[in-house]
């Protein structure tokens, strides 16, 4: 059956920041709809994803780099409507959803074509929209820079965070014996239902003893780090010979005291860290078509799946934000858009 053209409006709604600040900066406004450029699709979207980075750039620490739309928003989800010159995979009507370049907190959101993906079997777009970000992350440091490979073990922190939540699945899904820090009985209780082997309260447990505790002196192979800087010295520690330290996030500040470099040598470890906005786009599409073979068939299985802990719509973005940096969810938060 052929699927009905929609009539894109000129203008539609979105959040703007209209200033650096607190989650009050974000604000309802009409722009123009965006136009796809060569190698673009357009999305009228139907959900969209929270993440950390969206608070940094609120807060006018992480900026958009020039050229790219000032609208927050790194994920979304819902239905193909245009399809710039060039681009390819997609047609009018079908259910995607795709990691942006910006601009996901609108009704509509142009994106390359090379970073969406079909809408995962049996999934709706608020689960869908919650995944791309996180997925995209987790793929590229644990899997391709970690290198991390079932029969391996790993410790992440925050086990109940967007990140956290998806590497803990990710690993279990992959056959990697896993080990989560989190706040509180209850977040440990969410970390283990998600897949992890030991949960880890860090306000009444060190990470570092457990870690030589549970494996018996010689340490897990990788560590997942969202902390930062406060966390190093003890991650070094809980890290086994041949052992990959992986920075993803700096919640706790980015400079590190104590480092040993001697430590390093002689345990032969590896420290890689990356951010997704700085990758090209050739190596977005990489990670697109890693994420299709090996992890859509999962989530199609109903393995892996991202608990949304909330969703709000999009006009209450702010609300969204308030609770990110409450520090309470467990998963993904996301933004509902439209109808």
């Amino acid at each position: 059956m052929q699927k009905k053209q929609h009539l894109i409006p000129d203008d539609m709604v979105h959040i703007e920041i209209s200033e650096p600040g607190g989650p009050e900066v974000l604000v309802p406004r009409r722009a123009p709809v965006p136009h796809p450029r060569p190698g673009e699709i357009l999305i009228r979207v139907a959900a969209a994803g929270i993440n950390r980075p969206d608070v940094l750039q609120r807060q006018g620490l992480y900026p958009m780099p020039p050229g790219v739309t000032p609208i927050p928003g790194l994920e979304i989800a819902g239905d193909v409507v245009a399809i710039g010159a060039g681009a390819s995979g997609f047609s009018l009507g079908d259910s995607i959803c795709a990691l942006t370049e910006g601009g996901g907190y609108a009704e509509y959101c142009a994106v390359p074509a090379t970073q969406a993906l079909a809408l995962p079997a049996g999934l709706d777009p608020v689960r869908a929209a919650a995944i791309p970000e996180t997925y995209f992350t987790v793929w590229a440091n644990v899997f391709q820079l970690g290198g991390i490979a079932s029969g391996e073990s790993i410790l992440v922190h925050g086990g109940t965070s967007g990140i956290g939540s998806t590497a803990v699945a990710l690993c279990r899904e992959f056959g990697i014996r896993v080990l989560a820090t989190d706040d509180g009985a209850d977040k440990c209780k969410a970390a283990q239902a998600h897949g992890a082997e030991r949960a880890i309260d860090f306000r009444t447990e060190d990470f570092a003893d457990v870690v030589k505790e549970w494996s018996g002196g010689t340490g897990v192979n990788a560590v997942v780090d969202i902390v930062g800087g406060p966390y190093y010295e003890r991650n070094i520690a809980a890290l086994g010979k041949g052992g990959r330290l992986i920075l993803i996030g700096f919640l706790g500040g980015e400079i590190a005291e104590k480092v040993n470099l001697l430590t390093i040598a002689l345990k032969r470890l590896t420290i890689t860290g990356s951010t997704m906005r700085s990758r090209s786009a050739a190596e977005k599409a990489s990670i697109a078509s890693d994420l299709k073979t090996r992890v859509w068939p999962a989530l199609a299985a109903g393995r892996c799946i991202p608990n949304v802990h909330a969703v709000f719509p999009l006009e209450r973005a702010a609300d969204a934000h308030r609770l990110m940096e409450s520090g309470s969810h467990v998963g993904k938060i996301v933004l509902r858009v439209g109808d």
